[in-house]
């Protein structure tokens, strides 16, 4: 009796969390968390621990918590299905907040050349013909005093 009045509460505490992380708009860890929430609470309805020491009969409320069990895979695999379908479509979520990846700086490898060097800001390359090759690399030269 103890055990299931606890498992209960754990269960109604954690649908509880559930519910204020989906008012937040985080669906996906809500749903995870719900599904966690409903293990406790089918494992009593279940009655896991009796059932091991007796056989398994034909109780209604051992075949809803069979049902509440599967509710909680089925939200478990739901869940995973979305992230890896995101993940496929490239949106990368930073960690725990939800939101997109910031991406990479364009000057990440700067502080790489060294404190006192910069480097010039890539000029679009234009392949018309081998003398603007040429002109760039010129250009270049003089620009290093070469």
């Amino acid at each position: 009796m103890l055990a299931e009045t606890i498992c209960s509460a754990v269960s109604a505490a954690g649908l509880g969390v559930a519910a204020i992380t989906a008012y937040r708009k985080r669906f996906l860890t809500a749903t995870r968390i719900a599904a966690y929430a409903l293990v406790p609470l089918g494992l009593v309805m279940t009655g896991a621990i009796d059932w091991v020491a007796n056989a398994l009969t034909f109780n209604p409320t051992v075949w809803i918590g069979f049902g509440i069990l599967g509710l909680s895979w089925l939200l478990f695999s739901s869940v995973r299905a979305v992230e890896r379908r995101r993940a496929g479509r490239g949106e990368v979520t930073g960690g725990k907040t939800g939101r997109a990846a910031a991406p990479a700086a364009p000057a990440a490898s700067a502080p790489s050349l060294g404190a006192g060097r910069r480097s010039a800001p890539a000029k679009p390359q234009q392949a018309t013909s081998g003398e603007d090759d040429f002109s760039d690399i010129e250009a270049i030269l003089k620009k290093h005093g070469i």
